[in-house]
């Protein structure tokens, strides 16, 4: 079962400038179609109506004013078609115009790198130390604007935020670039829109917009190392985790596990959702993704985990503890 993020995921409910800006083209296109439709439909229903009343009619070359008639009428539809397709290329095309002219002088850079089935988010800053990188959930500071560094990691896929901005897609390769600007605190749910595999309908990401106060804190929070273990349990626990096949895979700073193959995982218990927005993040739901992932969403990369049970409570006490 595929469950949902919390959060508005509508392109027609505009929490930053780019969006609004594909909101209006979107409403104009909506407006155009809509009329033609009904026009068209109007005109069918009449036609139909008028045909059935009428007497035979006579054939073109027998009703000569008829036919001119009718290609009065052809003529006419063709030209306003072609009125309205510039007015429909002419919104598009400015739209863009607008769009580029948003793109900021010295943005926050964020690094998203695209995972057979995760998004991992990568906080830059010009001192390499204090880069930040999660999972899952990205946070944004409101009225900031944000350039996103797009690449992937295996295959294409596309990042999308319907509340914030159009879709970008990722290669293999080949770095892409999306300016953004949040404008409105509050959370959204982005996801992938290019079809990448198996597990591709589950690979979503929660966007949480902070005010900048409370964004710079969420940061320096980030950027501490793991929290040492404390109780003989969480000891235990990061034994467990130092010692299984879980260091090949992840990171959590302070230790000695620097893979980067999975998720980092220094803070993973800050986090509301874990496998990529898949199961949110409470005790239950971690040990089932621990104990066989596989079941959860299969095909994903991470392997299953038998561990006895007291090692796998220790191994949960010692994740509950990286905030």
């Amino acid at each position: 079962m595929i469950r949902v993020l919390p959060g508005p995921q509508s392109p027609l409910d505009p929490a930053g400038i780019q969006a609004l800006r594909i909101e209006h083209v979107w409403w104009l296109f909506f407006g155009i179609t809509a009329v033609v439709y009904v026009v068209v439909v109007a005109i069918m229903l009449v036609a139909a109506i008028r045909r059935r009343n009428a007497p035979e009619p006579l054939r073109p070359e027998e009703d000569p004013e008829r036919e001119r008639r009718l290609i009065r009428i052809v003529a006419a539809a063709l030209g306003v078609t072609v009125v309205l397709l510039l007015v429909m290329l002419v919104g598009d095309f400015t739209a863009r115009r607008s769009l580029r002219s948003l793109e900021p002088g010295d943005p926050l850079e964020i690094q998203v790198t695209g995972h057979q089935w995760w998004w991992e988010f990568q906080y830059q800053d010009p001192i390499p130390s204090n880069n930040v990188t999660t999972a899952t959930e990205l946070h944004l500071p409101a009225g900031r604007p944000v350039e996103f560094v797009l690449r992937s990691a295996d295959v294409i896929h596309s990042f999308w935020v319907p509340n914030l901005a159009g879709k970008k897609d990722l290669f293999p390769g080949r770095l892409t670039r999306l300016f953004v600007r949040a404008d409105r605190v509050g959370a959204y749910t982005g996801q992938c829109a290019e079809f990448c595999g198996n597990q591709h309908a589950s690979m979503r990401f929660q966007v949480i917009v902070d005010p900048p106060q409370r964004f710079q804190q969420w940061l320096a929070a980030q950027r501490a190392p793991a929290a040492a273990p404390v109780t003989a349990e969480q000891r235990r626990g990061q034994e467990v985790f130092l010692g299984t096949t879980c260091v090949m895979c992840h990171t959590v700073q302070g230790t000695p596990a620097r893979s980067h193959v999975g998720p980092d995982l220094t803070h993973v218990a800050s986090r509301q959702w874990i496998a990529s927005g898949f199961l949110p993040n409470t005790r239950a739901h971690l040990a089932e993704w621990v104990a066989d992932p596989q079941r959860i969403r299969p095909g994903v990369r991470m392997p299953l985990h038998p561990l006895p049970p007291q090692d796998l409570r220790a191994l949960l006490e010692y994740l509950e503890s990286l905030r």
